[in-house]
């Protein structure tokens, strides 16, 4: 499930996949700046969480 968003996200332009010719294999993944606009938006669902989660642990 994790690698088809990955994949779907690296679709849509969102994140940057690298690929290292190595064994055992690496990847890493980034933001590319059209992924950096999404910042705002996740870390207000943050807040949101922080503030209704609270308490309930």
């Amino acid at each position: 499930m994790l690698s088809q968003q990955l994949h779907s996200m690296e679709a849509d332009g969102l994140i940057h996949k690298k690929v290292y010719p190595v064994v055992p294999p690496k990847t890493e993944y980034s933001l590319t700046e059209k992924g950096k606009t999404l910042k705002t938006a996740i870390y207000a669902i943050c807040d949101w969480g922080r503030t209704y989660m609270a308490g309930t642990f």
